[in-house]
C-alpha cells in the first residue's frame, strides 16, 4: 500500500520506499524550490592588507552590530577610494535598516553602483531585489541576468538559483542536465540546499543518471549541515537501507533533529518508530505524544489514532500532557485535543 500524502506539490513524483511495518513510509515530496535568499549578507573579500585594514574596520563594525560605524567607515571608504565592497556593505544598511532608516530605493542604487564595478554579493543582492520586487517592479529576466554574472564570479547561493531557473524553465529553456551541473558546483562548495536538489535529481534520474548510492551521500552532506528537508528523507533511505547500509537507529536520530525543528512530517515518522519499537526503544507515551504533534501541524495518521485510542489512559494523559506546551507555541493545522487551543487553520 502506498502512502501517497503530499504535504506540497512536489517538482518531480513521490518515490515510493519501504514500509514501517503495516504503515507505509515515503519520502516527503519537495516543494517547487524558491530562489534562496540567504549568505546574501555581505562578505570580507581578499584583499591586499592594507585595503583590507581599512574595509575590515566598516565590516568589524557590522559584525559587532555598531551600524552606525560600519555606515561612516563604508562612506569614507567609498568617497577615498570608490570601494565595490562598501558600497555593498552601504546597501546592505539601507536594506536592513540598520543603523539608518530602511530606504529600498537607496539600498538598490548602492548594490547596483557596486555591481557595475564587478562585486558579486551586490549583483547577488541586486538579483534578489529584481526577484522580489523591492525597490521597483518584479524583473525576473533581470533577475536571472545578475544571478548568472554572479554565478560567473564564483558566488555559490547564484549558482543554486541559477540551477533553480534551469529546472523551471520559464526564463531559461527548461534544462534537467545543466541544472544539475550547476547544482554540482555549489553542492561542491558546500551548499546545503544544492546537495538536496542535487540528491533529488540522482534519486530520480533527472538530468543525471539515477545513482541512490549519490543521492545518500549528497542527502548525508545536506542532512550533516542541517537541512530539514535532507535529514527527512536520509533518515528514511538510512531506515530502508535505500543507497545506504540500514541503520534504524540513525535515521531516528535525524528524524528526531527534523521534528524539534518543527517538521510534522519527520514528527510522523519519530511518533511511528516509537509505536513500532524500530530503531527506537518503543515508547508509547513518546509516540502519542508526536502524533499529536504532527496531527497539530497537519500530518494526521489513521494507524497512530488507532494507537492513541488503544493506549493505556495514564499514557495518555501523559502523552497529551507532554505535547501541549509544543502545541501552544503553535497555530495549529489540524486537530488538537486541547480545548484552550487555538482553533485549527481552515484549508
Amino acid at each position: 500500500m502506498n502512502d501517497n500524502r503530499h504535504i506540497r506539490a512536489g517538482i518531480v513524483p513521490c518515490l515510493v520506499l519501504a514500509a514501517f511495518v503495516s504503515v507505509p513510509l515515503c519520502a516527503p515530496a519537495k516543494a517547487q524550490p524558491k530562489p534562496a535568499t540567504q549568505n546574501s549578507k555581505p562578505t570580507v573579500p581578499p584583499a591586499s592588507p592594507a585595503a583590507a585594514d581599512e574595509l575590515d574596520a566598516a565590516y568589524s563594525a557590522f559584525q559587532r552590530g555598531l551600524y552606525l560605524t560600519a555606515f561612516r567607515e563604508a562612506t569614507r571608504r567609498v568617497e577615498v577610494k570608490s570601494d565595490p565592497k562598501a558600497m555593498t556593505l552601504l546597501g546592505e544598511l539601507y536594506a536592513d535598516g540598520l543603523g539608518v532608516p530602511n530606504d529600498d530605493n537607496k539600498a538598490s542604487d548602492w548594490y547596483r553602483l557596486a555591481a557595475a564595478r564587478g562585486d558579486r554579493e551586490a549583483m547577488f543582492a541586486l538579483a534578489i531585489f529584481r526577484m522580489t520586487g523591492r525597490a521597483g517592479p518584479r524583473d525576473r529576466q533581470e533577475a536571472a541576468r545578475l544571478f548568472a554574472d554572479a554565478a560567473k564570479l564564483g558566488h555559490v547561493v547564484a549558482i543554486y538559483n541559477l540551477a533553480l531557473l534551469y529546472l523551471e524553465g520559464q526564463i531559461f529553456p527548461q534544462d534537467f542536465a545543466r541544472a544539475a551541473e550547476l547544482f554540482r558546483k555549489a553542492a561542491d562548495a558546500g551548499n546545503p540546499q544544492a546537495q538536496y536538489a542535487l540528491a533529488t535529481s540522482y534519486k530520480e534520474g533527472v538530468g543525471v543518471k539515477k545513482d541512490l548510492q549519490e543521492a545518500a551521500r549528497l542527502l548525508a552532506a545536506a542532512a550533516r549541515a542541517g537541512n530539514t528537508d535532507a535529514e527527512i528523507e536520509y533518515g528514511i533511505m538510512l531506515f530502508n537501507g535505500t543507497g545506504v547500509a540500514k541503520n534504524e537507529g540513525a535515521a531516528g536520530s535525524y528524524f528526531l533533529k527534523a521534528a524539534r525543528k518543527g517538521s510534522p512530517i519527520a514528527q510522523n515518522r519519530l511518533a511511528l518508530m516509537y509505536a513500532n519499537g524500530r530503531g527506537l526503544k518503543a515508547d508509547p507515551v513518546e509516540a502519542g505524544r508526536w502524533h499529536l504533534i504532527a496531527k497539530a501541524g497537519g500530518n494526521n495518521d489513521q494507524f497512530l489514532e488507532e494507537f492513541l485510542r488503544k493506549m493505556q489512559p495514564a499514557d495518555r494523559t501523559m502523552a497529551e500532557d507532554k505535547a501541549k506546551p509544543w502545541i501552544a507555541r503553535m497555530t495549529p493545522v489540524g486537530s488538537t485535543p486541547f480545548p484552550e487551543a487555538p482553533a485549527p487553520i481552515k484549508p
